[in-house]
Parts: C-alpha cells; structure tokens; sequence
C-alpha cells in the first residue's frame, strides 16, 4: 500500500556527521524543476561526455538540493564557525560522499522508488 505525506511543510533531514538539512517535500513539481537545471541538460545533451549513473546521480542531486534546502545546521569554515546556506556551499556539501549518500537515500531514493515501481 502507499501511504501519502501530504504535509507541505518543510521538515529536518539527519544527514549524520551532526549535519542537518531544513528540506522541503520531494514533490513532481521540484523534480521537473531539477531537470530543468542547466548542469543536467547539459549533461544530458553531452553524449561523448563522462555522464556516468554516478556522474549523473551526483548531478541530479544537487539540483534537487539546491531547490529544497531551506536552512542546514552542522556545516562550518575550517575554524567551525557556521557558514551561511548557499548554492556553492550545497555543491560542496554534497561532494563529501557520506553525505551525498544519506541525502540520496534518506531523502530522493523514496521519490525514485515509486517512479520504479509504478513503470514496473
């Protein structure tokens, strides 16, 4: 059976590590979006390129990460002071694979498993 959240409101993601992400819903609307980002289409539209499931998975979710994280919580500088949210700083955050893997699998593989399942 599927259960729907129909919460529309923003909820706190453990990402582990002490980091936190303040995440929207993972809705239709926000994967459109995503594939709308230019680092995808470009992707997409390269085929002699390194677009790799891995590459592309990488690509996918920081597009998404950067149209549904609100806030975070946990990410400082080198001298741990907390840095302000910003599109670079969620690229970056998401280089660093424990946490790209959380964020993979604790917030878009949800949304992925029921595109599988309903082209099953």
């Amino acid at each position: 059976m599927l259960r729907l959240h129909l919460s529309t409101e923003s909820q706190w993601l453990d990402l582990g590590h002490g980091v936190r992400l303040l995440v929207e819903p993972l809705t239709t609307a926000i994967m459109l979006a995503a594939r709308s980002d230019p680092t995808i289409v470009a992707a997409a539209g390269d085929a002699e390129s390194s677009a790799t499931n891995d590459n592309l998975a990488r690509i996918v979710a920081k597009a998404v990460a950067r149209i549904v994280v609100k806030d975070w919580e946990g990410v400082g500088d080198e001298e741990e002071k907390p840095l302000p949210l910003t599109p670079e700083g969620i690229d970056a955050l998401l280089e660093l694979w424990p946490i790209f893997e959380a964020f993979q699998t604790r917030y878009i593989a949800g949304a992925l498993i029921l595109d599988a399942e309903k082209n099953a």
